[in-house]
């Protein structure tokens, strides 16, 4: 077989006995049985009284049950809503309520944070599925065993709606409308083309970060569609991915900077022993690659070393290898189904070499931030949308990032707002001011500080810091909270109330670059 029938679905049904999912624990699962467990979550959803629009949400680790309910819902005419499992309940909560999600599919690790926001959230025991033990919860297998294997009626294509943090402090769910065609009427997988990846063609996808980020999901589903099996970490070890790379000949994956410092940390002797030639393309993004890194990355693996430049809400720009040599720090240029622009503050397009906001725009259709109109105008500028990140173009076409959201961390490749620990940091009775800010750490890039203005007659001590640390472990997740606290008399605000927050954060810098 060439070239794939259009889709997993009708690939399934074509070769049901091919291999196309390796789990975590190495179980080997065929085309055939995973299109019977999609066909019969879309049945035992809609029995659950989903429709046509519906969504229903997950939080699960990489495995079977996340790509199921992938499936199952770009099959239905449902939304995805894929959850962070590193968030606590209260945050939980409001994405399973603010995206309207009818059921909610948890694991058992998981456990203790998902039946509070459904809790929380309000939602009937009988719409809650455990895989494994979930206090309140119906076993996963109630949604499946009982309903029928083949393929439901009026088949219609659904999407991820993904949440993504803004400034305001709560994430915001990205939505884009259902263009009501059967699944096979699109081709789900040409994503990949724009990074030169072919249908079968001997590929194999890694999946080495975790399935609840925009582009993971989107690398693996659009892999499946075009006939790659996917090999799934639950958990990321950089020998264990060499490893992998090594025995199932892996063509390509999905990583962040910080993975490649990690793997350049091995010993040359664990380096050597495996062999990563069947590497075809380690695509990178999410975060600011230091130079020095990139450069080992591309001398150890070659021109398989990638980048793009994007965000949920869309994209965006590639860069080959050879792209970035011949132009160092360039993320690239704009995509075939996009395009890039810079503009001013007042909305006027610059011109190459100019330094401005940088704002992007898809082809292939549009979407808002779910329940906030607000938010979804105030990033436009006509079709094009920004999020905040400073670049230029040059002459040739080629972005160059030159900032980002003002004050945006991002660790380890994940995106951190302030204002969601701030509104933590000031709900403790002693904090009278408070920011968040990002400051240097060896591996990760960047790690989240908390400078505090304590209340009246409240002094600043060790165990003060340490009591409002231990209160933002209740209410933020693990990656969010600040590792360190420092006490400052008053607040550097200006006479309307601006935070000089540069203020703050530039003595931490003394000595380091701020990665842009």
């Amino acid at each position: 077989m060439n070239q794939p029938p259009n889709g997993f679905w009708a690939q399934a049904a074509a070769d049901p006995d091919r291999t196309v999912l390796i789990a975590p624990d190495g179980e080997e699962w065929s085309a055939g049985r995973l299109h019977t467990d999609v066909n019969r979550m879309v049945h035992g959803l809609r029995a659950a009284g989903l429709r046509e629009g519906d969504a229903f949400a997950v939080v699960l680790p990489n495995g079977v049950e996340l790509l199921t309910a992938h499936l199952a819902a770009s099959q239905a005419g449902f939304y995805l809503v894929p959850v962070n499992h590193h968030l606590v309940g209260p945050e939980i909560a409001w994405i399973v309520a603010d995206s309207g999600a009818r059921v909610l599919i948890a694991h058992e690790r998981f456990a203790t944070a998902a039946t509070a926001a459904a809790d929380e959230a309000g939602l009937p025991t009988s719409h809650r599925y455990g895989v494994g033990a979930v206090p309140g919860s119906r076993p996963y297998a109630d949604l499946l065993d009982g309903h029928p294997a083949g393929p439901p009626e009026g088949r219609t294509l659904g999407w991820v709606m993904n949440y993504t943090s803004g400034t305001t402090g709560r994430p915001r769910g990205i939505r884009r409308p259902l263009p009501g065609k059967r699944p096979e009427e699109t081709y789900l997988g040409g994503f990949l083309g724009i990074f030169g990846i072919r249908p079968f063609d001997d590929n194999v996808h890694l999946v080495c970060s975790p399935l609840y980020h925009t582009a993971v999901l989107q690398f693996a589903g659009a892999a499946l569609h075009i006939g790659h099996p996917l090999v799934l970490m639950d958990g990321w070890a950089p020998e264990e991915m060499l490893r992998l790379i090594d025995v199932h000949r892996c063509t390509h994956t999905h990583m962040v900077p910080t993975q490649f410092h990690r793997l350049l940390a091995l010993p040359e002797e664990v380096r050597a022993r495996y062999d990563v030639s069947s590497m075809r393309h380690a695509i990178h993004g999410a975060a600011p690659c230091p130079d020095h890194v990139k450069r080992a990355m591309i001398d150890w693996w070659g021109s398989c070393v990638e980048e793009y430049y994007a965000a949920s809400e869309g994209g965006g720009a590639f860069a080959t290898a050879e792209d970035w040599l011949k132009k160092p720090g360039t993320v690239g240029k704009a995509w075939p189904i996009s395009e890039l622009a810079v503009f001013d503050d007042d909305g006027n397009r610059l011109p190459a070499g100019e330094l401005g906001t940088v704002y992007m725009k898809m082809s292939t259709g549009g979407f808002s931030y779910h329940k906030d109109e607000t938010k979804t105008r105030k990033n436009r500028i006509g079709d094009f949308f920004t999020v905040g990140d400073l670049g230029v173009l040059d002459a040739d076409g080629y972005l160059f990032l030159r900032d980002r959201k003002i004050d945006m961390i991002i660790a380890g490749g994940v995106n951190i707002y302030p204002a969601e620990i701030e509104s933590a940091l000031l709900t403790h009775p002693a904090v009278a001011d408070a920011a968040a800010f990002g400051i240097p750490h060896a591996d990760r890039g960047e790690e989240v500080k908390a400078v505090v203005e304590p209340a009246e007659g409240h002094a600043p001590s060790d165990e003060l810091a340490a009591e409002i640390l231990a209160h933002c472990e209740e209410r933020l997740a693990g990656y969010k909270r600040p590792r360190s606290l420092d006490f400052i008399t008053a607040m550097p605000r200006d006479p309307n109330g601006k935070l000089y927050k540069r203020r703050l954060r530039e003595p931490y810098w003394e000595g380091f670059e701020r990665p842009l």
